[in-house]
């Protein structure tokens, strides 16, 4: 295990550098399963980018600086082309032309081959060895390494013990024989017998089906527990991030933009990216508001500002107005309601929640579309004209022009 720390990490990618270069452009490989994850991330990297034929060069990593904690997992989560898979080569080793410092503990790893760092790779695609049975894709790495049979055989036993229930059947059998769900099991736990001090897992549920993807993201989730490693985790699915991260990086161009518990990432965003990211489904987001007299005007609506952003946005200054669905209610009956802004909006959709017993009403104010949330047993059609409240308290406003949050 160790603490894993990024200083100032940048990655250029030169302009027009082929796809064929990528793949055995940077990185020292010391076994085939570490050319086969440098192959597979390099390809997305490649195709995230859009590096073929590229007259710019491209920014995948622009000055990163990122702690990553000992035994904590951390979810890196953002649109595609965010440098997501660049930042788990360059941490794995695969990718060396990087300027900046990646540190195991305190320990600078530029000169490190990926062999020597003690890393257990999972990632989308399993690339586990079709030739072998399970037993053999385990035992590899302690092949290659020359490593005596019994200790072998003991490593192979206590992963089985904890990988649990069924696991030793998925050793007597060759990976195209299994199924998606238990490839991904025999990968992981390829990755678990080496005894890793860094997990990555670059999208490794994303080719499960739903049920599948819940009871393997259950199973990594009590093995990470279990372990206490040190882990990255990308992935552009949220309850992923949700369910295995400890703490959340959100990544946009190269960058990282807020780092932290999911919770507070939502209730607390730092910009109209992240509070536009986070979420399903994203905040509302109400653009080209105008400060005049301590209120934003908003066209359709008028909003007072609260005395924190008062202070902060001039007169004639353009600001974003947010608000979570969940926060925003659909007026009806007698209820006692928090005071906030009154707008009325014709229903386009209604999106049942049966779980939270509501339902999501996207409507629209003229030209602004938004959803609020409304309980499950009101009775609505589209074309409906209903009012929507705004609790004040739940209000986020936003600089206009940087999209960084006021107040």
């Amino acid at each position: 295990m160790a603490t894993i720390r990024l200083q100032d990490v940048t990655r250029i990618f030169p302009p027009a550098r082929l796809f064929g270069g990528l793949l055995h452009g940077g990185g020292v490989y010391r076994g085939q399963s570490d050319r086969a994850f440098a192959e597979r991330v390099s390809a997305r990297s490649a195709q995230e980018h859009d590096l073929a034929g590229h007259k710019e060069p491209v920014v995948a990593l622009d000055h990163v600086n990122l702690t990553i904690p000992n035994g904590q997992t951390f979810a890196i989560v953002g649109p595609s082309g965010c440098g997501k898979s660049t930042l788990l080569r360059v941490v794995a080793g695969l990718d060396t032309d990087y300027s900046g410092h990646v540190f195991y503990d305190d320990r600078d790893m530029r000169d490190v081959p990926p062999g020597d760092r003690y890393i257990g790779m999972v990632f989308q695609n399993y690339a586990l060895y079709p030739h072998f049975e399970g037993h053999g894709n385990l035992a590899f790495f302690f092949r290659v390494h020359k490593v005596a049979d019994r200790e072998t055989e003991e490593r192979i036993r206590i992963t089985s013990e904890v990988m649990g229930f069924g696991f030793e059947e998925l050793l007597k059998r060759k990976p195209g024989t299994l199924s998606g769900g238990q490839q991904q099991r025999l990968a992981i736990a390829r990755a678990i017998v080496r005894n890793p001090r860094l997990f990555l897992f670059d999208e490794p549920l994303s080719n499960l089906d739903a049920k599948l993807r819940v009871q393997t993201r259950i199973e990594i989730k009590r093995l990470l527990r279990q372990f206490q490693i040190t882990s990255i985790y990308v992935t552009h699915d949220q309850v992923e991030a949700i369910t295995l991260g400890d703490q959340v990086a959100v990544m946009r161009q190269g960058r990282i933009e807020q780092v932290g518990p999911y919770q507070e990432l939502r209730q607390h965003p730092i910009n109209t990216f992240v509070a536009e990211f986070l979420g399903s489904p994203p905040m509302n987001l109400f653009h080209g508001g105008t400060v005049a007299d301590g209120e934003l005007h908003l066209g359709e609506f008028t909003v007072p500002l609260p005395e924190a952003v008062r202070h902060l946005a001039r007169s004639g200054q353009t600001v974003t107005l947010g608000v979570r669905p969940e926060a925003a209610l659909a007026l009806y009956g007698g209820r006692v309601l928090p005071e906030g802004v009154r707008i009325r909006g014709v229903v386009e959709v209604i999106e049942p929640a049966f779980a939270r017993r509501t339902q999501l009403l996207h409507l629209r104010t003229g030209s602004r579309a938004y959803v609020v949330t409304g309980e499950l047993d009101q009775t609505l059609n589209r074309g409906d004209e209903i009012e929507a409240l705004f609790p004040f308290a739940h209000l986020y406003f936003f600089d206009g022009t940087t999209g960084r949050r006021l107040g």
